[in-house]
């Protein structure tokens, strides 16, 4: 019965994301790009300049958190396993011509991440506790005129919020390389997740802040290293990803062969769960920046969005170069960079095991985040003891689960968030502002919404 219904989503998710979750990226994108001259591009500098400027900038005591916080607990989200393991599973079933679709996805999606993040931060309301709520359960609301989709898509946020898929890879990670017993890694694992969960934005932002730019230096050295040793090859490489992008890939090795629509399914699908594209959690956790404007914010969430792009991207061509997506079918998508790296640095099967919880615990601590604070949306009383009851139950449940059931079930669920979303985004189109601000980042008083 269960294969069934797994078997049931992923038909939908082929679907889905071959054909209309690709299409809303790529259609919103292109509208906002063509409407905004490419201001995804154009802000670039801009918010270079905004986030130097607010490493030297003293957070003043005003309501919400420090901008940078923010951004740090937003990307907490988007830099994650699924930049490694999930990313590598579009090349493992679409072939080398899905990190086309990536980097277009990642294109149109950054100026699609901007606008969601504008208009969830613009009706924003304060939450009388020095903070903000805000993302799309606020700014659907006056897209629909009803209450009805607010509160479906804060009840997907719920289930989303609950990360079963990383969760999955890193216990499998750390019980196949270090040989802890699997059940005393989930309940230790759990506790940390509450821990900072229940703490809120503030100290995921805190936790973040600390964790990636350590991890995230280590990671790209050693990727970078790996991708000058096979430079050479790089050229026919990225003529094979751009053929293989229109035409699919014939079966070779391990690799079982794939058509166009796998690989557009695939790239578009992955770019969106890795960037958090039309999901809606970056909004929430990016309105509660204290900054006065909502375009400076939202600035920061679209180059979120490349600098995520960047990562996914080295992932990919790590696995490319090194030969490793041809491996055997019998290797789990957690082994594809282990692999390819292991092919040069030594220990890595001591090192992956602590890049994935690290960058693991830093998504699923956001997700938690957002989906404890869609429950309070849901019900102030009882939405809190309701989704750490949900999230103990699916965090101890889908860990026995193969990893591509769990990331079929996150795909899904984000699937209806995207149509959702992206739409709102759409009918409040007129909305949003393209500005490239260079004002003061730091608000002077509070936006109440």
């Amino acid at each position: 019965m269960i294969e069934i219904l797994f078997s049931y989503f992923s038909s939908i998710n082929t679907f889905f994301w071959g054909y209309l979750g690709f299409a809303l990226i790529l259609t919103l994108g292109l509208f906002y790009s063509i409407k905004s001259r490419f201001f995804q591009i154009r802000a670039l500098p801009s918010s270079l300049r905004s986030f130097i400027q607010l490493l030297f900038t003293k957070h003043k005591g005003e309501e919400g958190l420090h901008p940078l916080r923010a951004f740090f607990a937003s990307m907490g989200g988007m830099i994650g396993i699924g930049n490694i393991v999930g990313i590598v599973t579009a090349i493992e079933m679409g072939g080398p011509g899905a990190l086309l679709w990536v980097w277009v996805s990642a294109l149109f999606g950054s100026i699609i991440k901007y606008s969601e993040v504008f208009l969830g931060f613009k009706y924003r309301v304060a939450s009388g506790q020095k903070g903000f709520h805000g993302g799309p359960m606020y700014f659907l609301g006056k897209a629909f005129k009803s209450r009805l989709m607010p509160f479906f898509v804060a009840f997907l946020l719920c289930i989303y919020g609950v990360e079963i898929y990383q969760f999955s890879v890193i216990t499998s990670s750390i019980e196949l390389n270090w040989h802890i017993d699997r059940n005393l890694i989930i309940g230790l694992f759990i506790a940390l997740i509450f821990y900072a969960g229940i703490g809120g934005v503030n100290r995921v932002g805190k936790i973040c802040s600390i964790l990636m730019p350590i991890i995230m230096a280590i990671y790209t050295v050693m990727s970078l290293w790996i991708i000058c040793l096979h430079m050479p090859e790089l050229p026919s490489l990225l003529a094979n990803v751009f053929s293989s992008a229109f035409t699919g890939h014939a079966a070779i090795g391990g690799f079982a062969g794939s058509t166009m629509l796998l690989a557009v399914q695939q790239g578009a699908s992955s770019a969106a769960y890795s960037a958090d594209i039309g999901i809606g959690t970056d909004s929430i956790i990016q309105s509660e920046s204290s900054t006065k404007d909502p375009v400076v914010q939202a600035r920061l969430a679209s180059m979120g969005v490349f600098i995520d792009n960047f990562v996914c991207t080295l992932s990919m061509l790590v696995v490319l170069l090194t030969g490793v997506w041809k491996a055997t079918p019998a290797v789990s998508p957690s082994q594809y960079t282990q692999m390819a790296l292991s092919s040069i640095f030594p220990g890595m099967h001591l090192f992956m095991p602590l890049l994935f919880f690290v960058l693991g615990y830093m998504t699923i601590i956001s997700y938690f985040c957002v989906g404890l604070k869609s429950a309070r949306f849901l019900s102030p009383k009882w939405g809190a003891k309701s989704f750490i009851a949900y999230a103990l139950f699916a965090f101890i449940f889908f860990s026995f689960f193969d990893q591509t059931k769990t990331r079929t079930i996150m795909s899904f669920v984000g699937g209806l968030l995207l149509t959702c979303n992206l739409i709102g985004v759409f009918r409040l189109r007129k909305e949003i502002r393209f500005v490239a601000l260079e004002e003061p980042v730091i608000s002077e008083e509070p936006v109440h919404g």
